[in-house]
């Protein structure tokens, strides 16, 4: 079985790409961010940045591969952007597994694509079209109507963008804890008050709702029998129960499916 990488980011401001762009000379972080918000308010009308000055902060996968489920957050505390980025394009290449993510054609690839290119970051297998496997010409991770990524929210909208919906309400439909106490608005605050621990467990839970919205998506499309739904549910829980974090515990509460 292809082995599954469930992949989310979480981002702050660059603060120091804006200030090289803008040509602010003034290192004050609370300068650069007023001039960045305000140039991108009286542009787009919100101050959400573009995927270019999105700096990558947390990136959580849930791993299923063999008997196995594991959810982490890559590196440490301490690893710089970088680091972070050529470890999940390591596990690309080693893996070579199907990518799930929830908008991630949206945002977080885009993101990682902008930052990998500006810190020199090596992403053969990722970027493969069949110029070093053969076989990524027909199934590769860049093409929108394949599999091998699957953005399940623009999957599920059938590539309109009209009907995309957010993970937390799909979570909550499906009976899953959906966001639990921070969402991505909070991250930039939590970040800057030292909270990056909580920025982490928070994206481990939103990768791991994402999957389990996978696993009803693969059963509904024929992909897992109804023994093999349940079989993967309980590896869920299985993962929940042995892990002594707070925020697995908190999200095992919550789970009421």
């Amino acid at each position: 079985m292809t082995p599954t990488l469930v992949f989310d980011i979480e981002t702050i401001p660059d603060l120091e790409g804006a200030r090289r762009i803008l040509g602010i000379e003034s290192t004050d972080e609370n300068v650069i961010w007023n001039a960045m918000r305000t140039l991108r308010r009286a542009e787009k009308g919100t101050e959400f940045q573009p995927a270019h000055l999105q700096k990558i902060v947390a990136i959580s996968c849930v791993l299923r591969s063999g008997d196995t489920l594991h959810c982490w957050s890559i590196g440490d505390e301490t690893a710089q952007e970088a680091e972070l980025i050529q470890k999940f394009f390591n596990g690309v290449e080693k893996y070579k597994p199907t990518l799930v993510s929830w908008n991630g054609g949206g945002f977080d690839l885009p993101v990682l694509n902008y930052r990998g290119l500006i810190h020199g970051v090596r992403a053969q297998a990722y970027w493969d079209n069949g110029h070093f496997d053969r076989e990524s010409k027909y199934n590769n991770y860049l093409k929108r109507y394949e599999f091998r990524h699957t953005d399940l929210m623009d999957v599920l909208a059938l590539y309109t963008g009209r009907q995309n919906a957010p993970l937390n309400e799909i979570a909550l439909l499906l009976g899953l804890p959906g966001k639990l106490g921070m969402d991505g608005s909070m991250v930039f605050d939590a970040y800057r008050a030292g909270k990056l621990d909580e920025i982490r467990a928070y994206c481990e839970t939103d990768v791991m709702n994402t999957w389990l919205v996978y696993l009803r998506f693969q059963f509904m499309r024929g992909h897992l029998s109804e023994d093999e739904y349940e079989q993967e549910i309980l590896l869920a829980r299985d993962f929940l129960e042995g892990n002594g974090a707070a925020h697995w515990a908190e999200f095992a509460a919550a789970w009421t499916e």
